[in-house]
């Protein structure tokens, strides 16, 4: 990337990774180019095993438990979401959703709501990140599925997930846990949490490419696939194998990406989860300081160095759109502007209908990146009508990107 501009989107998917990420893909087309589970040559072989290392990558870097085989690769977090709530509600199942769930949650609950008619329970949450736990406890009694955030992608702010496993294990509930803000930035323990399904996607904190993922399925869990189709086994059968992963995984999978994802988790290892995240808790830090001392600036995100590293944040003066697009325009910061597909958070914090600016760290973000993102809103807040060099002030901001 040119060095004269800062990538601060990170949230959104990690658009600078590491060489041997990109390698990797170009080595696997170059060397490989076959399918997984599609013949017994030496290519398909070869291109199997690159899958089972991606399988056994993720379950170390999240401490899965048992038979990697349970992981089942996905297009992203939200196919993996999808797949497991359609695959373990029927109808007229009640299930339990937050505040600070993903579009990605809400608009697939909806979706069942309207067509198995379930039961939607929406449990409020306070602009702190915390949930409303008494409301919690009565919207698990006789609910089918719990689903778990396990960072707000709006205000970083991370949930006790093993509590709130726990919780839902004592009330015969099932947790379908989120990590699309955690996995590769702060330490996950599956394990540990006693989960009944985990999604992962493969292009934020992982580095691995767009169009990867996967979904955790716990032993003794059923979940019916979301796709049918070939599998590379089984053929004469009418229905998908009951073997996981073919179980879940019909039709071509995103070879060349899962060799991405592989070395991408394997350069995170490398690094140590540990160790990124005292990197970007640092920078998170740091911005929200120095952007909270800027008058005009409320940030809506907390200073905790547990959650995820971003600084969410709106301006008296400046709408996000034109905040985001001026901040692109004459200072070369890439940021995120809008409903950040979180409605009901946005709702929470009162700015459902102007949308926040969402800065995020990553791996690669430079040690001055927090300074320059503040200093370049200061002079932004300072002269809001102002517009760069040959550019016209009534020039479009940026729409409101959800």
């Amino acid at each position: 990337m040119n060095e004269s501009l800062r990538y601060l989107d990170w949230a959104a998917t990690s658009a600078i990774r590491p060489p041997a990420v990109r390698q990797a893909m170009a080595d696997y087309l170059e060397t490989i180019g076959a399918t997984p589970g599609r013949g017994g040559h030496r290519f398909a072989l070869e291109a199997g095993r690159v899958a089972l290392r991606c399988r056994q990558a993720i379950a170390t870097i999240l401490n899965i438990p048992g038979d990697t085989g349970r992981i089942a690769f996905m297009f992203n977090a939200t196919h993996g979401i999808n797949t497991a709530m359609s695959g373990v509600l029927h109808k007229n199942d009640a299930l339990v959703v937050s505040a600070f769930d993903h579009n990605a949650v809400l608009r697939c609950a909806w979706k069942l709501a309207a067509e198995r008619g379930i039961e939607v329970r929406l449990v409020p949450g306070h602009r702190d990140g915390t949930l409303d736990m008494a409301a919690l406890e009565r919207a698990l009694v006789g609910a089918r599925l719990l689903t778990i955030n396990a960072a707000s992608n709006v205000l970083g702010t991370t949930l006790d997930v093993g509590a709130l496993c726990a919780a839902a294990r004592a009330a015969g509930v099932l947790t379908l846990v989120d990590t699309a803000q955690v996995a590769g930035e702060i330490p996950c323990d599956v394990r540990a949490w006693g989960a009944d399904l985990v999604s992962v996607t493969g292009h934020k904190a992982l580095l691995g490419p767009q169009g990867t993922g996967a979904l955790w399925v716990r032993e003794g869990v059923e979940v019916e696939p979301l796709l049918v189709g070939g599998t590379g086994g089984d053929s004469m059968v009418r229905t998908m194998p009951r073997e996981y992963p073919d179980h879940l995984e019909a039709g071509t999978l995103n070879a060349p990406g899962l060799a991405g994802l592989l070395a991408g988790i394997q350069f995170v290892l490398g690094q140590g989860v540990d160790a990124i995240r005292r990197h970007v808790s640092g920078l998170k830090a740091s911005a929200h300081d120095s952007i909270s001392e800027i008058p005009g600036i409320r940030v809506l995100s907390p200073r905790s160095p547990e959650g995820a590293p971003l600084v969410t944040l709106v301006a008296e003066s400046v709408d996000a759109g034109t905040l985001a697009a001026r901040l692109d325009r004459e200072f070369g910061i890439m940021t995120r502007s809008g409903l950040h597909c979180a409605p009901e958070t946005h709702r929470l914090l009162g700015t459902d209908r102007t949308g926040a600016l969402r800065l995020s760290f990553g791996w690669a973000s430079r040690a001055d990146d927090a300074a320059a993102v503040a200093e370049a809103i200061a002079a932004i807040v300072r002269a809001p009508s102002f517009a760069g060099p040959g550019q016209s002030s009534h020039s479009s901001a940026a729409a409101d990107v959800t």
